[in-house]
Formats: structure tokens, C-alpha cells, sequence
């Protein structure tokens, strides 16, 4: 989608406002400013804006086709997929509904029932050349290169002035082994559209591959002159260097590629192979470090290991070797090198029996080659060199720079549960009256009454008082407590100034004083629960031996820790409990509750009680957030990413960037 220079300047509280004088008019109004939105990249205050418009017409199929629209482009795709088919239910003559849902089911790899919808929007409007366009590059990306050649031809009877159309006919030409037809249709690109650097990048991968390096490089310079953050021409022209034995030019290209894209597994891992080649070790094994970080794969410990020996870290480097050989443990080389470390340091044994495996795996090999049938494998060859630079289509193994995604679980990617909620002292301003007014329940606003502290509301967030504030307010509650003894309300006020200054003991028993004199409230055993929880993480992040460095606030923030060192949090599941029985219809207990059983791996539990707490508030992102990675942990990812999804349509910003680890592109 273009983008556009229009400035949204009404907020969504004005649109609400405006229903009221015209519904049409408005209805109109609504989609308009959506669009408008949505042209300046703003897609999360779109969706806030459509929705409000979906709450008064459930049929208004523009809406949630604009919707998803807005969701794609946040890499939720699965939500954009239920948004475009809900349009289509509600109108099934909609051409555009039918090709962004291929467009987003293409994305997914379910490229079957893309095809399926493709055909549809053709049937409807055979004249609209788009279609045929992002049909070609699903049967492109399918590898049915004819078919995809048929659909660009279409395309090309239509509009003529399209570079990426010659471009990806030029690489179904390339799938199907005819480089003369990929040269010729490049050049076409480059003539159509001469400062497109993409067309120059093709071409020039193709010298390069044919070893036509002068006129490679050519291409990338003119490619990088064009556009110069340009990432792939920069990685490419690297290589270019690197063939031909400039490494400094190769490192400063490399270098470029990181600047405009620091998690580029594929850089990091170049640019360590041309470091250890220049003697620059401590630097290379920096590269090797951040490719364990984002991608960590067999040839990252294979080589790393190999710069640990040259630098005669012994021990580090039969540990990446071991790690290699988990990996694949057909890897003749890696046991042939851990055989020879094994013996400098004196394990006879351990050297034999790498020894022995790697011959095994060598003769094993050998005999494939003979097998037409078999596929060798590439890891028992002792000849192959895994230290030459990767290109973005060269593979090792007949994959790409492999990555192990499927082992990653939700703190592998830094993400976190959405913390605990509390009674704490925020500031009264817009957002969290907004936020209080989402989930209307009379008894805990009869309770807040009772209290009558204006700053007193139920959040997950931080106190936004400052913490001198704090202190100050704490004071004055310890002297007003002098004179009246045996106040409930002051008790838990205090409490909450207690727990939110970290005086957790005093905290827990304050609570609990509340609590012996009105044993029957829920909400002082909520408070209890969290206070309680928040102390026992507070002792297991200094209690660093077993745990993460990095303190965190609150439990909630560890779905996962590797440490082998177990809290109990039984104490504070049971005051929750406690809670739920005196009040069971309130919602943040159960949520409590489900984040409470997460971080101590009882994650059905947990799943049951976050299913509960949607049930009685509906729009509880917080939940749906939480309960969606869950089911990411339990490997149920595709569920997982729809309450993902519907907590981003309801106002979890968090979500989306959550997607992107688990939004599967096929490219």
C-alpha cells in the first residue's frame, strides 16, 4: 500500500462523538478516516477507529475489509485472513476482499486455497490486471514457474510499465534453468524502470554466479547509487569484494548491511568468516555471538569452534562442536575436530570414540555416492569447507541459513506476560479512566468508593506517581493510622503505599491486618496475592546463582526461566483463591490467577482461568494477550496467534510486534 502525506488529526473519542448526528453520513466518515489512517502507516489507530464503527454496523464488510487490510500490514496475518473472509461473507462479490485474503494465505504458505481465492476475484472482474499479477507471484513462490509466467503475461497485456513484473518473470525463467530469457527479462526491468536498484541487484547476482565479478559490481555500485539503503546490493557487492580478495571493502559493506539492519544473522556471520580470514579474532567471535543470539544453526558452532581452537579456548570449543553434532549428528568433520581437541586435553577415550564415529559417518557417505538413490550428506564430506561466505540463495545442506525457530519459545524471543492486576496509585488523567471504563463492575466500585481515593485504580502498569510522592503519601497514612487503629481502609491504603515503595513484608502485613478485620472483602486478598507474588520475585532476581540477571517487577514476566531453581507461589495462589470464592464473577482474579499458575509451569491451568476471565469481560486484551502465549508455549501456535490478533484489535500494542516472531513469510 502507497503511502500517503495526510495528517489524521481527529482523535476516535471525536468520531464517537459524531455518530450521533447522521449514521450514514458517519458510517462513510468512519471508513474514510480508516483510509486516511491507514495511508500514513498509522494502522493501530485505524483499527481502534474501525472498530468503534463495527461495534453500531456488524455488516459494514468495507470495515472489516479496511481492517484487514490494517492488520496485514501489522503481520497479523491470520487476523487479516478472518477480517477479509467476514467481508466476503457479507458481501461475496467483492473482488478486492478475494485477492488480499490470497495475498495474506500466500504469506501463510496456504497457497491451495490462494489460488483458490485468486481465481475467484478473476472470475469476478477478469478485466483487473492486479490479480493476475499476485497470482503469478504465488504460483512463483509455489515454483509453478510456467503457470506463474502465464499470469505475468496477463499482467504485462495490462501494464507495461511495471519493473517487478519482468523482474519475477526473470526468476521463473531462472527456476525453470533459462538464464538468457532471466538476462533479457532484468534488462527489460532496467530499461522500464532505470532507477529501480532491484532490477541492477537481480542482474548483478547473476554475473556474480557466473563469476562475472567487474560487471557485477557495476550493477550493485549503480544499485546502491540508486537507493543507498539498499540492503541487499550492499550484501551482495560484500561478496563481490570478498571473491576478489578485498576484505576491507567487503567489511565496510558488511558493516552498512548491519547499520540498516542489526539482526541480519546472514551478515554477522559473513562478516566473521572475512574477520577470522584478516586474524581480527576477537571481533569475529562477536560476529558468531550475535548469530547464536538471532540465529543460532550447526555451521554458526562449527566455525565458532574453530575460532575458540585458533585462539586456544579449548574447552569452548569442543563444547560448539558438541553443539554442532546435536544439531546433525551426521557431522563427520566436527567429530574428526573433536577427536583431535579431545586428545590435547588428555581424553584418550572420548578422542577414540569421535575417532570411530567419524569414520563410520566418512564410509557411510562414501557408500551414498555410489547409490543413486541416497543423498549424500554434505556434513560427512572431510573435503567441503564451511567457512565460505553465504550468499541470501546459497545453501549448505539444500536449505537456506538454517535457523532452529521451531525450538523457540516465547522468552527465547523476549517476550513477556502482561503483568498481575492491582489496586494502585495512578494519576487521574484520560488513558486510565479510559482503561477502568472498559470492564464495569458495581462491587469494585462500591469498594473504591469506600475508600475514597480519587488516585485508587485497579492497572497491570506501573505507578505513575513519583516515587518521593509515594513515600510522602506513605508517611501520612503511617500518622493518620496512630490515630485511628483498626481501620480497614486505611490499613489497605497503606498496603498499597507499602507495596508500591517494595516494603513487601510490611506490605503483606498490613494486608493482612486489613484483612482480620474484614475478612469477607476480596479485594484486600487480591492485593495480598500480588504483594506476596511481587516479593518472592523480587528475592528470586537477586538470587542471581539460579536466575537472570535483569530484575523484573513483577512474576508475571517469567513465562519461562532456564534456572533450575523453583518459587512457590502457592501462598499467593491461595489468597487469589480466596478472592474468587468470595467474589467469583470478577475477572482480574481469574487473570491473576492464570498468570500466577503460567510462570509456575502449570500452563492448562493457566490457559482455563485466562478462558475465564474472557468470558466474563469479553474485552480483556490482557487476557487474550496472555492466554495467546500460552498457547504458543503448548505449541498450539496457530490459536495462539488468534488471541494474539484480538488482543491487538483491542488495544494491546504488544501484540503485534509478538506476531512477527510467529507469522510464517514464505519468500
Amino acid at each position: 500500500m502507497r503511502k500517503g502525506i495526510i495528517k489524521a488529526t481527529l482523535t476516535i473519542a471525536l468520531l464517537f462523538s459524531a455518530w450521533c448526528a447522521s449514521t450514514q453520513y458517519n458510517k462513510d466518515y468512519f471508513v474514510y478516516m480508516g483510509r486516511q489512517l491507514m495511508m500514513e502507516d498509522n494502522y493501530r489507530d485505524a483499527i481502534r477507529t474501525l472498530n468503534v464503527l463495527l461495534r453500531f454496523d456488524k455488516d459494514a464488510y468495507d470495515a472489516y475489509f479496511l481492517r484487514g487490510i490494517a492488520k496485514y500490514n501489522l503481520d497479523d496475518l491470520l487476523g487479516a485472513d478472518a477480517d477479509f473472509t467476514i467481508a466476503i461473507s457479507k458481501n461475496p462479490v467483492f473482488t478486492n476482499a478475494y485477492t488480499y485474503r490470497a495475498i495474506t494465505r500466500s504469506r501463510l504458505g496456504n497457497y491451495d486455497d490462494a489460488l483458490n481465492d485468486f481465481h475467484e476475484a478473476i472470475s469476478l472482474r477478469p478485466d483487473l490486471p492486479s490479480p493476475y499479477y499476485s497470482r503469478g507471484v504465488t504460483r512463483l513462490l509455489n515454483k509453478q514457474y510456467k503457470e506463474a509466467i502465464e499470469d505475468f503475461n496477463m499482467f504485462v497485456r495490462h501494464e507495461k510499465k511495471v519493473a517487478d513484473v519482468y523482474i519475477n518473470r526473470g526468476v521463473c525463467y531462472l527456476g525453470l534453468k533459462d538464464t538468457l530469457r532471466a538476462y533479457e527479462e532484468f534488462e527489460t526491468a532496467i530499461r522500464t524502470n532505470r532507477e529501480d536498484p532491484n532490477g541492477y541487484n537481480r542482474r548483478g547476482v547473476l554475473y556474480m554466479q557466473q563469476s562475472r565479478f567487474k560487471e557485477a559490481e557495476t550493477d550493485f555500485d549503480t544499485a546502491i547509487k540508486n537507493d543507498s539503503n539498499y540492503l541487499l546490493s550492499y550484501f551482495n557487492r560484500a561478496l563481490v569484494y570478498s571473491n576478489t580478495n578485498r576484505p576491507l571493502q567487503a567489511l565496510s559493506d558488511f558493516d552498512k548491511v548491519v547499520e540498516l539492519d542489526s539482526t541480519s544473522s546472514l551478515a554477522y556471520f559473513n562478516r566473521a568468516i572475512v574477520r577470522t580470514q584478516i586474524g581480527d579474532y576477537n571481533r569475529a567471535l562477536e560476529d558468531y555471538n550475535r548469530v547464536a543470539i538471532y540465529s543460532p544453526n550447526v555451521l554458526l558452532y562449527y566455525n565458532r569452534a574453530a575460532l575458540y581452537s585458533r585462539i586456544g579456548d579449548i574447552e569452548k570449543a569442543i563444547e560448539d562442536y558438541s553443539k554442532a553434532i546435536g544439531l546433525y549428528p551426521d557431522f563427520a568433520n566436527a567429530y574428526l575436530n573433536r577427536s583431535r581437541l579431545r586428545m590435547l586435553t588428555g581424553d584418550l577415550k572420548g578422542a577414540q570414540s569421535d575417532h570411530k564415529i567419524a569414520n563410520e559417518k566418512i564410509a557411510e557417505y562414501k557408500a551414498r555416492l555410489s547409490d543413486s538413490t541416497a543423498t549424500p550428506s554434505i556434513y560427512a564430506d572431510t573435503t567441503h569447507k564451511f567457512d565460505k561466505l553465504l550468499s541470501f540463495d546459497a545453501n549448505a545442506s539444500g536449505s537456506k541459513f538454517e535457523q532452529i525457530a521451531d525450538n523457540a519459545t516465547a522468552a527465547d524471543v523476549g517476550m513477556k506476560l502482561i503483568p498481575l492486576f492491582k489496586f494502585t496509585l495512578m494519576k487521574r488523567d484520560s488513558a486510565i479512566l479510559a482503561r477502568n471504563s472498559i470492564y464495569h463492575v458495581q462491587r469494585m466500585e462500591d469498594f473504591k468508593a469506600k475508600v475514597g481515593n480519587e488516585l485508587l485504580f485497579i492497572s497491570c502498569d506501573a505507578s505513575t506517581i513519583a516515587p518521593d510522592s509515594l513515600v510522602a503519601i506513605d508517611r501520612g497514612l503511617a500518622q493518620r493510622m496512630m490515630k485511628e487503629e483498626g481501620n480497614w481502609v486505611l490499613l489497605f491504603e497503606r498496603g498499597v503505599t507499602q507495596s508500591l515503595i517494595k516494603q513487601f513484608t510490611n506490605a503483606v502485613n498490613t494486608f493482612s491486618a486489613a484483612i482480620l478485620v474484614n475478612p469477607t472483602n476480596p479485594f484486600l486478598y487480591l492485593n495480598r496475592s500480588t504483594t506476596r507474588a511481587e516479593m518472592i520475585d523480587f528475592i528470586s532476581s537477586i538470587d542471581n546463582t539460579y536466575q537472570r540477571i535483569s530484575i523484573d517487577s513483577d512474576p508475571a514476566n517469567r513465562l519461562r526461566n532456564s534456572g533450575v531453581r523453583q518459587y512457590n507461589y502457592d501462598d499467593a495462589i491461595e489468597d487469589i483463591n480466596k478472592a474468587i470464592k468470595l467474589f467469583p464473577d470478577f475477572a482480574y482474579s481469574y487473570y491473576n490467577r492464570a498468570n500466577l499458575h503460567a510462570i509456575s509451569g502449570r500452563l492448562p491451568d493457566a490457559y482455563d482461568d485466562y478462558t475465564h476471565a474472557i468470558e466474563l469481560n469479553p474485552n480483556f486484551g490482557e487476557a487474550y494477550y496472555n492466554r495467546g502465549l500460552v498457547q504458543i508455549f503448548m505449541r498450539d501456535t496457530h490459536k495462539g496467534c488468534l488471541d494474539l490478533s484480538k488482543a491487538g484489535e483491542l488495544g494491546i500494542e504488544e501484540s503485534y510486534e509478538t506476531l512477527k516472531h510467529y507469522t510464517v513469510e514464505k519468500k
